[in-house]
């Protein structure tokens, strides 16, 4: 039988239901957005935590080329692991700069259940 969980959506919201902080009940979801949240988030935007996130948007105008890839993949590695490293394991991450586009997929595994698990993105300019 699977645990229950509960956890605050992300993007923050309001439940137009009852009007209350919107809640996530997939731990799978919560992980997914918890990533999201962290790479799309740039270092300094958060006052209280200036080092919080990766900032992939900012990678997007750099060179094409394979040293940005290469840089994107370190740089999501490392803040995936900074910021969820005691929820995933990160298993492989690859960034490719296509045009004015950078796709990226990682491939992670949730610890508390084991399950591997893939997130792609693509981030355009």
């Amino acid at each position: 039988m699977a645990e229950s969980f509960v956890g605050i959506k992300h993007p923050f919201a309001v439940d137009p239901r009852n009007g209350r902080i919107a809640e996530e009940d997939d731990y799978t979801a919560h992980v997914e957005q918890m990533m999201r949240q962290i790479l799309f988030t740039a270092p300094g935007e958060r006052v209280n935590r200036p080092d919080f996130g990766c900032g992939i948007r900012r990678l997007v105008f750099a060179p094409n080329s394979e040293v940005s890839a290469a840089l994107a993949q370190v740089t999501i590695f490392q803040s995936l692991t900074t910021w969820l490293g005691s929820a995933i394991e990160i298993n492989d991450v690859k960034a490719h700069s296509i045009e004015e586009r950078l796709e990226i997929s990682i491939v992670y595994t949730l610890k508390a259940r084991g399950e591997r698990r893939y997130l792609n993105l693509e981030v355009t300019a």
